[in-house]
């Protein structure tokens, strides 16, 4: 038998991503002595385990309160800000609505998907490829972001002012054309420029 690989995250409340007591005492007593733990820069812990006893341990990390997703080529679970202007006008409801909708289908490259309830953009969602900012009541949607080289690229704006009821509905449209279009690997920021922004805008609208 070998290692499967998961990724756990308590999801997010107003104070953001939180790791409570008891999470760490469920991982530790759950997962085996041979097991590897590691943090990720997507606000998730990277879980490796024994195969034969995945499906359990992630039953017994789920009945702990703990959400689990895939790892590798999936998009990630949505890196929330910590909603310090309170749930109802930092949006977390829109925000679990998103998470719900968007975490953990297959791409061809990690996708991160960040979300300020603000304009302070604390969770740094122009630097993801798919970031969201709540506007007092609209939303407005950022694409291309990237953080990770020594020239980082701030994602530019692709759309402004979409209500609530658009926003889940546009972001799914842009992962799945990304699914269906992109390349093995291919970076979110290059299919950009491959499709062409503007192209990409008229398939999602």
């Amino acid at each position: 038998m070998g290692f499967v690989k998961f990724a756990v995250t308590p999801g997010f409340e107003v104070g953001g991503t939180l790791f409570k007591p008891e999470h760490l005492a469920a991982l530790g007593a759950t997962v085996g002595e041979n097991a590897k733990i590691e943090l990720t820069a997507f606000k998730q812990l990277y879980v490796e385990v024994d195969e034969a006893r995945a499906e359990e341990i992630k039953e017994k990390l789920k009945e702990a309160g703990l959400q689990i997703h895939p790892a590798g080529f999936v998009t990630k679970s949505l890196i929330a800000c910590n909603f310090c202007r309170g749930a109802e006008d930092a949006g977390l409801d829109v925000a679990r609505s998103l998470d719900e909708a968007i975490s953990g289908h297959e791409v061809p490259s990690p996708l991160k998907i960040g979300y300020a309830g603000c304009a302070l953009g604390t969770s740094e969602p122009l630097l993801k490829d798919i970031g969201i900012v709540k506007m007092r009541d609209t939303y407005d949607i950022y694409v291309g972001g990237d953080g990770k080289s020594l020239k980082p690229t701030l994602g530019v704006l692709f759309l402004s002012g979409l209500t609530e009821q658009q926003l889940v509905p546009v972001v799914r449209k842009l992962i799945e054309l990304f699914r269906q279009n992109g390349k093995k690997k291919e970076k979110f920021s290059r299919f950009l420029e491959r499709m062409t922004i503007e192209k990409v805008r008229e398939a999602v609208s």
